[in-house]
């Protein structure tokens, strides 16, 4: 449902009348947590059938009014994405890669038949919201501001159909550091009765259904001793797919990289910017099917060295071990990848302002 606009959006602004105190907000960026508390304000753009997108807004953050009837609560037309603003040792503040951001929006209001919002109004709209509230980007070594862009189908109707009324938001919530204890290698639980997504199916849109999905075998997953959950396809159940919300990555001995391959996983703008940097490193990086026993063999027989995930909140995480019902990959004590954590270095120090940003990656913010 293409809904592109001759012009940009211009944007109205409402200061909020009720900003936190500068030592309230001072307290809670001393320890923010992850998607505990919000900034002051918030961004709405309205889209209709009749006037696309139109009366774009900077406001008071506060609840939103839907109607009881709204398609979302009943059909789940909505999609979301994540990304982070990070303050610089300059006090600038920059975003990683948001025009990757717009496009991968635009890609999942495809799949869920919602509008497309132009790339040019999501930039401006997590433009204008950094600007107002840039003093909740946290200082601290490792935190940022996690920004929420999400949009969702508010039209009062209960027939099965595209809505024809949809609202974008945008808010913001400050990010402690994802590691406060140091880097440590998680383990991941084996899903073997439950999948993320099928051949067909929203996979690889950013959609609240496929984490919903994911809760029951994360919930398992804790049960078992294990940060996160491992999902294989559903067809088969052979071929490794993604965890509840990273992709993951295998490291051979002879260097190569191996990932597996898009279709019916997300397609994330860490993972194909992990891929930049190694294929630029000198490493083969092959995308492509890979089974759950070739990551067994391959650690058994010292192929495989380093195992990790990636994703927006983490960045990259190194893999200590896969936990299954009748067997074990890895081992929960072990350590990171040199490789691992190399990438991890050069990826968050471009996103910092401590590395050169070769690739043209970094927006100024504010």
């Amino acid at each position: 449902m293409s809904t592109t606009t001759a012009f940009p959006l211009a944007f109205d602004t409402t200061p909020s009348s009720a900003r936190r105190a500068e030592a309230e907000r001072e307290a809670i960026l001393a320890d923010p947590g992850f998607g505990k508390h919000f900034t002051d304000h918030m961004v709405t753009i309205p889209w209709s059938a009749q006037q696309g997108w139109h009366d774009a807004v900077v406001k008071p953050y506060g609840p939103l009014q839907l109607d009881p009837a709204a398609s979302v609560l009943h059909y789940a037309q909505e999609i979301f994405e994540g990304l982070k603003a990070y303050r610089w040792a300059d006090g600038s503040v920059w975003a990683f890669r948001p025009e990757a951001n717009a496009e991968r929006l635009q890609r999942s209001a495809r799949r869920l038949s919602l509008p497309e919002l132009p790339e040019a109004d999501f930039l401006s709209a997590i433009e204008h919201l950094v600007k107002i509230d840039q003093e909740w980007v946290p200082t601290a070594p490792e935190t940022s501001l996690y920004l929420r862009p999400f949009m969702i189908a508010s039209e009062a109707f209960l027939g099965v159909r595209p809505a024809q009324g949809v609202d974008f938001h945008v808010i913001a919530s400050p990010a402690g550091a994802y590691f406060p204890g140091g880097i440590e290698p998680v383990s991941i639980w084996l899903s073997e009765d439950w999948s993320r997504a099928g051949r067909g199916g929203m996979g690889a849109a950013k959609t609240g259904g496929n984490y919903a999905a994911s809760l029951l075998p994360q919930a398992e997953a804790y049960e078992q001793g294990c940060q996160q959950v491992l999902f294989l396809d559903s067809e088969e159940r052979t071929w490794v797919e993604e965890l509840g919300g990273m992709n993951v990555f295998f490291v051979y001995r002879d260097g190569r990289i191996v990932t597996p391959a898009l279709g019916t996983i997300l397609e994330g703008i860490t993972r194909s910017s992990v891929i930049r940097l190694a294929e630029q490193r000198g490493h083969g990086v092959e995308e492509r099917r890979f089974s759950i026993a070739e990551w067994r063999e391959g650690v058994e027989s010292g192929e495989i060295v380093e195992a990790f995930a990636c994703g927006t909140a983490a960045v990259i995480t190194p893999i200590g071990r896969l936990k299954a019902r009748d067997f074990e990959i890895g081992a929960p004590d072990a350590e990171p990848g040199a490789l691992t954590m190399s990438l991890r270095d050069e990826l968050t120090g471009i996103q910092y302002g401590r590395v050169e940003d070769h690739h043209g990656w970094m927006r100024r913010l504010a």
